[in-house]
């Protein structure tokens, strides 16, 4: 399967070189749960040090995220204060299909470390404030019982196909006509084996073998990582889960409905199907 993702466009570091450039650096500026970017020539982009020279805000996080291709640093901060005219401003969905996807991802990045920040503020044990971590992506307490890193939620994902046809089904909360392929979170205890057994039946009532991991996509929505994986149908009849799935079915290549684009792993596992066909 081929991923839309470059791994070597953006290189993960915990502190910066000492001599960063902060105007050319790109800036993922949150504001009451928002990002502000900016448009130029008809595309957008994350501010830049420069950018931030016009803007009157107070930050109150900033944290130093890696380097993206070319020597790029680039920063997660939370703030207040006005954009002015020349910045946009709009929830993290907004960005999907408007910027390429490695910058989305790492925008994604950007949002699960300041939310991680800002919900780990006080000790869970001691319930005194926390610090950054001296050398680590974390923070700790002083009462030394207590250090806490960014959390992700280990999730499936799985196209169940029979033949040439594949299993497809729509949230109850997604648009009329958008179909997917399965998905659901990891619990305690679980192999990711198990979580896609388990939701499979869960979801639509039917068992499925031969599980094929196919690859893993982070997801900020808010902070899953996504292990993908083609299965079997074996046997079963549909029985929904109607608090979560409005309709599924069995669907051909030359009949498919509206699927998620391609940035979204379900659709690189349907993709992947298709293409082995």
């Amino acid at each position: 399967m081929t991923w839309p993702i470059n791994p070597n466009r953006f290189q993960s570091l915990e502190q910066p070189p000492a001599a960063v450039d902060r105007g050319r650096a790109y800036h993922f500026v949150w504001i009451d749960g928002q990002l502000a970017g900016r448009m130029e020539a008809g595309q957008l982009r994350p501010l830049t040090g420069e950018d931030l020279r016009w803007l009157d805000l107070e930050v109150e996080f900033d944290h130093y995220l890696g380097e993206y291709e070319d020597g790029r640093s680039c920063f997660v901060q939370r703030a207040t204060g006005s954009l002015g005219p020349d910045a946009v401003l709009m929830d993290l969905r907004g960005w999907l299909g408007r910027v390429d996807a490695d910058l989305f991802y790492l925008a994604g990045r950007s949002q699960q470390i300041s939310s991680w920040d800002f919900s780990h503020r006080f000790c869970g044990i001691c319930g005194d404030a926390m610090k950054p971590h001296a050398s680590e992506r974390a923070r700790t307490c002083a009462c030394g019982k207590y250090t806490v890193y960014p959390n992700l939620a280990p999730s499936i994902i799985v196209l169940v196909v029979r033949g040439n046809d594949m299993l497809l089904a729509r949230n109850a909360n997604w648009p009329n006509g958008m179909y997917s392929t399965l998905a659901g979170f990891v619990e305690p205890g679980e192999s990711i084996e198990q979580t896609v057994h388990r939701e499979v039946f869960e979801e639509v009532g039917v068992r499925v073998k031969n599980l094929r991991y196919k690859g893993s996509q982070s997801w900020p929505f808010p902070n899953s990582l996504m292990l993908g994986f083609h299965a079997d149908y074996d046997s079963g009849e549909f029985v929904l889960q109607e608090e979560e799935i409005a309709d599924a079915q069995w669907f051909s290549p030359d009949d498919l409905p509206l699927i998620p684009p391609k940035t979204a792993i379900s659709r690189w596992l349907i993709d992947d199907f298709l293409a082995g066909r």
